[in-house]
């Protein structure tokens, strides 16, 4: 077995700040009045980094936790969505990536991941990536989601673990410490997956990552 030196082991969520600017200046052309919601953390992107970038994009108000009922009645407020880059609207603004912790070998009818629901057809190699249901990663994706790892897609397997997942790397070259993409820019189609199945929407999935995940904010 292979295994990743013990520094950066954790999955991480990056929110990138142009990606929010972006976004809420777009929707803004429809909706020039509207308010930004920041409340509940702006859904695990962070209320004060979507609170700036929403004000340096040219909205006129955000609404916070602070905001009384009085405040929030009536007054139009952006899609979500739009705001986060979800459902196809604009940029994600969040990527989830968790590193490769070890790779070892996984041999024809061998089965992985609690259960054992998913044996192996043939031999092949396996990575186990940081990153389970316990940082909002959707227990009903494994078997039926995809991370990206360099330029490859490749299959989550198993079920998805507390804190990890098993990933077929099938002739993929990845080494330990190589970081999968689970959610985010460089992997847009991911959220319509785990949207697909476990039946909760894009914007849920993403705000229990980002609640549950160490975050941190790019340009």
């Amino acid at each position: 077995m292979i295994v990743a030196e013990p520094r950066a082991s954790a999955p991480l969520v990056r929110v990138s700040r142009a990606a929010v600017v972006a976004n809420v200046r777009a929707a803004l052309r429809e909706h020039p009045s509207a308010a930004v919601d920041v409340r509940r953390d702006a859904c695990g992107h962070g209320a004060r980094l979507v609170a700036d970038a929403a004000l340096e994009a040219g909205a006129a108000y955000v609404l916070s936790d602070a905001d009384s009922a009085a405040d929030r009645h009536g007054r139009d407020v952006l899609a979500l969505e739009a705001v986060f880059g979800l459902e196809g609207r604009g940029t994600p603004a969040l990527a989830l990536t968790g590193p490769v912790l070890s790779i070892k070998p996984l041999f024809a009818g061998e089965g992985v991941s609690y259960g054992y629901l998913h044996r192996a057809e043939r031999d092949t190699r396996v990575a186990l990536v940081s990153g389970g249901y316990a940082h909002g990663v959707a227990r009903a994706i494994g078997g039926r989601a995809m991370v990206r790892i360099g330029g490859a897609e490749l299959p989550i397997i198993g079920r998805v673990a507390m804190d990890v997942c098993v990933v077929d790397l099938e002739d993929a070259d990845v080494a330990p410490g190589d970081r999968a993409v689970f959610l985010g820019p460089d992997h847009p189609d991911a959220a319509a997956t785990w949207a697909r199945a476990t039946g909760l929407t894009e914007l849920e999935l993403v705000a229990a990552v980002g609640l549950h995940t160490a975050r941190e904010v790019t340009a």
